[in-house]
This record gives structure tokens, sequence and C-alpha cells, in this order.
């Protein structure tokens, strides 16, 4: 089989090429075995892909491939963009050599990877502001012994008069020289 006439021109005038500098998530895959490396790079807006860049070192039928899948995902919800299969890159290609077949696993994967890198990035970045909020939430806190309000960071409780330190296992407040923690059951080491 010769390359098909789509093949060529995304060959001859890819599109997308390029790095997104401040991508929001970046998928990177190779095939030693054919020498063809692939790099996406996306930018998320309402959980759809608002831009795509890829940088394709390979074979022409690598770099068309790249060329189509980033069209294949622009403007698609993540979801939709996940289910850009090898099958859909080659069939939108009009066809590929059966000794090309593996470069549309490659563009299918590296979009895909640059997908599950921007939701990992998301949770991470919900990770710590949750932590923030609990960070600031320890400002609002109570006495674990009389529920007495404890404002700031202050080591003893103005209602019950009980001297107050910091868990080192879960950060809570527990009484000064207790031996374990009310709130994670953890045992204090001493020093």
């Amino acid at each position: 089989m010769i390359y098909s006439d789509k093949v060529m021109e995304h060959f001859q005038n890819p599109r997308n090429v390029g790095v997104i500098e401040d991508a929001d998530g970046v998928g990177k895959v190779g095939n030693p075995v054919c020498g063809d490396m692939m790099s996406f790079s996306i930018k998320v807006k309402d959980n759809r892909i608002d831009d795509v860049k890829f940088q394709t070192f390979g074979c022409g039928a690598a770099i068309a491939v790249s060329s189509i899948v980033s069209e294949m995902a622009m403007g698609k919800t993540l979801e939709d963009a996940l289910k850009i299969t090898n099958k859909s890159v080659a069939e939108e290609l009009g066809g590929l050599p059966k000794n090309k077949l593996h470069c549309s696993n490659l563009g299918a994967d590296a979009l895909h990877k640059a997908i599950e890198n921007y939701k990992e990035r998301q949770k991470a970045d919900v990770e710590k502001k949750e932590a923030m909020v609990k960070s600031v939430d320890k400002e609002k806190c109570y006495c674990p012994y009389c529920e007495g309000p404890l404002e700031g960071l202050e080591d003893s409780c103005k209602q019950c008069e009980i001297e107050l330190e910091e868990c080192p296992e879960c950060g809570e407040s527990v009484k000064k020289g207790e031996e374990k923690c009310l709130h994670c059951g953890a045992t204090k080491v001493r020093v």
C-alpha cells in the first residue's frame, strides 16, 4: 500500500507543530524499534482541549499521524479525546501501510498520556488546595477536651487551661505530654 493523499498532505504540511510552554498536560511516547518519538502538549479549558501541539521525530507516517491526531483532538472534551484510537487515526488518514500502523498507536498513546498527565496535575492541585484549607481551618479549631474555641496558634486552652501541642502525625491539637493522640491514635515519640 502506498500513502494516501491525506497522509502526504499532513506529512508535507503538518498542523499544530510545536510546544505549549505552559501546557496543562504533556504526553511523551516512543518506539525504540522504529525510532519514532512523539510529544503532545495540551491546554484545557472547560474540560475541552483548547489547544494542542506536538513534536515528532520520526518517519513521514509518524508526522502525519501526529498532525491528524492534533486536529482530531482540538475542541473535543477530554472524554471524547480519550476515545481517539489507533484505528480511528488510521481511518482518518485513509489507511496506513501495515508496517506503519504502529505509528497510529503512538499518536493516540501520546495524546492519552497528555490527558492523563493533565488529570494527575488537577488531582495534585485539588489535594494541595485541600491541604491549604485544612491548614487554615486549624486556626479555627476547638479544644479536644472541653470544645472551647482555640484562636490562632495558641498553645493552651483558655477555657480549661490545658496546655496543648500538635500531634506529629496528624497535626491536630493534643494535651501536652499525652502519650496517644485522640484524633489519629498515634503514639507520640518523646525526645
